[in-house]
């Protein structure tokens, strides 16, 4: 059986192709199909997890096993550290 072949064509006017573009590109030329691979395969695990995640907390607030907390008041920058942030920043 012979290897499937797959053609990869960006469009180097969209920003997010030539950005992938350039990603591919430092890649060394003999790593490019395993960086590929890990690429696409990170990315199913990372939308299973998100359902996983979703679909718990889901379920947690259908059986009220989670308390809500009144939202916190905001709390004021001390006067102080913002002066110290302000000297920081003209350093």
């Amino acid at each position: 059986m012979s290897r499937p072949v797959f053609s990869f064509r960006p469009n180097l006017k969209n920003p997010e192709h030539e950005r992938a573009w350039q990603l591919l590109m430092d890649v060394p030329a003999g790593q490019r199909n395993q960086y590929l691979v890990e690429v696409i395969l990170k990315q199913e695990e990372r939308g299973t997890l998100k359902r996983l995640i979703q679909e718990a907390v889901r379920e947690e607030l259908k059986s009220g096993g989670v308390e809500r907390m009144p939202a916190q008041e905001k709390e004021e920058i001390p006067d102080q550290m913002l002066d110290f942030l302000f000297q920081m920043e003209q350093e």
